[in-house]
């Protein structure tokens, strides 16, 4: 029940005692408020920030002695972005993980709506099921499991096997339709076998098609650059980039939310000032309109995760060279 003032609202004759009435009706004045609803442009919230590889594989050899799939669905380490205040996303609207998996594991089947791309990095014999296909997972391929697809993983090789989980979690965390369950038989019955998918992007088709682009892209950002899907998915874009040793690409800043996977080579990007040198393996958050800038000392490939779909639905998308 909503508490009466003492006072009635017409005999009011100060600001103080007016706004004692609107925290009690629990609005806020326009011309008085707490904190700015608007500003001029995007706020610098979420950080720049370089994840290093070899570090986090370290960490994940680790808990692949001391965690096994009974404990948790997925063994995988979360790169949460050190801005203070933020307990999960990577950027504003996606999460970024590391994850592992040993010989003869299998990471049973769920489903959720948000979703979700495996960037492989390291080991064979790894097998991904969506939906009912079974397919394998190489270095440098990508992945799809669209929203609300079962999905599970199993090692059948000798090798352990790492890739990058890139997730829209945060925008669905934003937006609430979270729907998660697991599977009621744990796995999905009799898979079918396939080599090609429309969720599998083999990085040897990638890497023709890097091959065949005559002319580098208009942004200047990379020398060549291909689109995997059109979007991918609905939330998620994602552009795979070459640059050659020596390279340095244009200033950019874009609305869009990135997260760039270091999948061949060595260099350094600077965003908004702050210098991030990375090599194989590495993973860089780019936030929104901070302007970014790669220079190369080994011939790169990079893969760009970014909300681009999302922003260009809603007539948000907005991309600038300086």
């Amino acid at each position: 029940m909503t508490s009466t003032p003492s006072t009635s609202v017409e005999d009011i004759d100060n600001l103080d005692a007016l706004y004692a009435v609107f925290d009690d009706l629990s609005v806020e004045g326009g011309w008085h408020r707490r904190a700015p609803a608007l500003w001029p442009e995007p706020r610098r919230n979420f950080l720049p920030h370089l994840w290093r590889y070899v570090e986090v594989k370290a960490a994940l050899e680790v808990a692949g002695r001391l965690v096994d799939h009974q404990m948790a669905d997925r063994r995988n380490l979360t790169l949460t972005n050190p801005v203070d205040g933020n307990l999960y996303a990577t950027v504003r609207t996606l999460v970024a993980a590391y994850q592992l998996i040993k010989p003869g594991e299998v990471a049973l089947a769920h489903h959720h709506t948000p979703a979700a791309l495996r960037i492989i990095l390291d080991g064979c014999g790894t097998y991904t099921v969506v939906d009912g296909d079974r397919v394998e997972m190489r270095p440098g391929d990508v992945l799809l499991t669209p929203s609300w697809a079962w999905h599970e993983h199993s090692a059948s090789g000798p090798d352990d096997c790492y890739w990058v989980d890139i997730l829209d979690v945060p925008l669905v965390h934003l937006l609430e339709p979270m729907f998660f369950e697991k599977h009621p038989d744990g796995v999905q019955a009799q898979p079918r076998e396939v080599e090609t998918s429309p969720i599998a992007f083999r990085w040897d088709d990638s890497l023709a098609r890097l091959a065949a682009q005559t002319e580098a892209p208009p942004h200047g950002m990379a020398e060549r650059e291909i689109e995997l899907g059109g979007p991918a998915m609905p939330t998620v874009a994602l552009h795979v980039q070459e640059l050659g040793a020596g390279f340095t690409s244009a200033r950019q800043r874009t609305t869009a939310n990135s997260i760039f996977t270091v999948v061949e080579g060595a260099g350094q990007t600077v965003v908004d000032g702050e210098t991030l040198a990375w090599e194989r393996g590495d993973i860089v958050a780019v936030p929104a309109w901070r302007p970014y800038q790669h220079t190369v000392s080994q011939s790169a490939r990079l893969v760009r995760s970014s909300d681009e779909p999302v922003l260009a639905a809603l007539g948000l998308l907005r991309t600038e060279n300086l």
